[in-house]
């Protein structure tokens, strides 16, 4: 596996490592017996009992069968792992070698397994790299599955690879995935895992990516992930907030009812609609859209309702409108509290008969159409301010599904990135690397004001301007004026949490001259070094190296000679 060997090795730790990461985690141990709490990294821990808990699995599993089972306590071990990653991660930004061994010494303190790794664990963020394998030694999961189920064909510790993967994911900043390749529960001596990115695993099925997919119409971001109906695109995510979206869509779906999206511009209320659309029964008839923000006010009527020949000038034919073209299927309302009160009305009494006319027509056509609607503002702040019908507001709120905005699901932008860099490097043709440290610390510090559209925007934007092959930076990512904010947290000197200086792309430049100004205190050297680094690079074509230098060839030729650079 080259990549193995160009990753930064992270060794076994020695038994001095071993205690100092013991040390670092009973720092941030914290037991309050009179206030009923634990916590750990600053989070609300839970001892339990291992045998009622090894019962409910046993439960889970008789009810809900074996494949929804693992499904649901991977996905628990994914979230537990990836809230400690998230807090691994601010308190040692600069040394994610740190964190990741944190990862499973927290896993050993609660008494899940014993860690042996097999291999040395190598990671390269910017180049997308990873490379793990462990024992897992003496295995609660496993043991509470042979006593409670017995030996069967799969690996068993599911809690434990979707909390490594989970963990991982946080601390890389890209999709990492733990494979369990032998088990206890399957007659192994031991249970082994490997660990590398979730995009290289080629061979993946439901029982290792389902825990990732809540629903039919969400994907795996995965080479081998099916292609979803077109009509509505590709969904990634693992955040409560997007499960919760997806679990009232699936409930939905098999209805009549009219649907009502709520959430910030940007945070995909189309995409859930067309989703809810193709698994509805009205999936075989067209599902037809509508920005109500973009028609002006004396063509809504016509857009909506359509319009019969002659009925205003220019009007030379007939033409049916979005209702009747909705007819037997779904009609999207984007931006519905844009629409006058007059529009209003009218909408009203289409949704209330289900019938329309066309403007400039006399005949009364019946429409069957199911009514799904989106709104970024308040409807009912705009209601009671006026501005939209109240009639129309309760006929409309009958289901209503708010979706959270991005910064409150942060935990979906890793494989939201992985996805976007994918589809991105394909269009554009132009392979890129991963997202180096500060590039993933900027995604997660950001506020998000336009969601997910804003980071599909700015993960196209960093591909264009990346170097092909070359890693993706603040400064590829931040080069549209977007502000950053300080979420990020630093320990001072007591061991305080304390907020970390926003990034910015000056920032790295300054750092960056610092760094070498301290290293090659002469001009003169430093020129050098660009100079042969970028021959290097370009393995000695002149032309190449000059365009990374945004130099003529003819400078870059004179420098060459004259450093006496081969």
């Amino acid at each position: 596996m080259p990549a193995r060997r160009r990753a930064t090795p992270t060794p076994a730790p020695t038994q001095d490592q071993a205690a100092r990461l013991s040390r670092t985690i009973a720092q941030h141990l914290r037991f309050s017996p009179d206030a009923g709490h634990i916590q750990l990294f600053g989070q609300r821990m839970l001892l339990m009992h291992a045998q009622p808990f090894a019962h409910l699995r046993r439960e889970l599993v008789q009810r809900l069968g074996l494949a929804k089972a693992r499904e649901l306590l991977m996905r628990l071990g994914y979230q537990q792992g990836f809230e400690d990653g998230q807090r691994l991660r601010a308190l040692y930004p600069d040394d994610p070698a740190h964190a990741l061994a944190l990862g499973p010494r927290l896993r050993e303190t609660e008494g899940f397994v014993g860690m042996r790794p097999m291999d040395e664990m190598r990671f390269d963020i910017e180049r997308g790299e990873f490379w793990g394998d462990f024992i897992w030694a003496a295995s609660w999961e496993a043991e509470a599955h042979v006593q409670q189920i017995g030996i069967g064909g799969e690996p068993a510790c599911w809690i434990m690879s979707g909390y490594a993967s989970g963990c991982c994911t946080a601390i890389i900043g890209m999709p990492i995935h733990w494979r369990e390749v032998e088990c206890v529960a399957m007659g192994h001596a031991h249970c082994r895992v490997i660990g590398k990115p979730l995009s290289e695993w080629n061979d993946l099925g439901e029982a290792d990516t389902g825990f990732l997919k809540i629903d039919s119409f969400v994907a795996t971001p995965t080479p081998a992930a099916t292609v979803l109906d077109p009509a509505f695109g590709e969904f990634v995510g693992v955040s409560p907030g997007f499960n919760a979206v997806a679990h009232l869509v699936r409930r939905v779906a098999p209805t009549d009812s009219t649907v009502l999206f709520r959430g910030e511009s940007g945070v995909g209320k189309e995409r859930f609609a067309r989703a809810l659309h193709s698994i509805s029964p009205r999936s075989g008839k067209p599902m037809i859209s509508i920005n109500c923000a973009a028609i002006p006010p004396e063509l809504v009527e016509a857009e909506l309702f359509g319009v019969e020949k002659g009925a205003f000038t220019g009007a030379d034919q007939a033409r049916a409108g979005r209702f009747e073209r909705a007819d037997g299927g779904t009609l999207f309302l984007d931006e519905i509290a844009s629409l006058s009160m007059q529009a209003q009305g009218k909408v009203l009494r289409a949704i209330q008969e289900r019938e329309i006319e066309r403007v400039g027509g006399s005949q009364v056509r019946k429409v069957d159409v199911r009514i799904v609607a989106a709104a970024n503002r308040d409807l009912r702040a705009e209601m009671e301010a006026g501005r939209f019908r109240p009639d129309l507001f309760y006929r409309l709120n009958v289901f209503p599904i708010e979706i959270p905005p991005l910064r409150e699901r942060r935990e979906d932008i890793p494989l939201l990135v992985s996805l976007f860099l994918e589809r991105y490097s394909k269009r554009f043709g132009k392979p890129v690397g991963g997202l180096t440290p500060r590039a993933n610390d900027a995604l997660w510090d950001y506020d998000w004001p336009g969601n997910v559209r804003e980071l599909e925007n700015m993960v196209q934007r960093a591909v264009i301007l990346a170097e092909p092959g070359g890693g993706i930076d603040v400064q590829h990512l931040f080069a549209g004026g977007e502000k950053l904010r300080a979420a990020s947290f630093n320990l001072d000197p007591r061991g305080a949490l304390v907020p970390a200086a926003p990034v910015t792309p000056d920032m790295q430049h300054r750092e960056l001259a610092d760094a070498l100004i301290e290293a090659l205190p002469s001009f003169e050297q430093i020129e050098t070094l660009l100079v042969q680094r970028a021959m290097e690079r370009s393995k000695g074509n002149v032309s190449a190296a000059a365009r990374l230098l945004r130099l003529r060839r003819a400078q870059m030729e004179y420098r060459v000679k004259k450093k006496g650079i081969s």
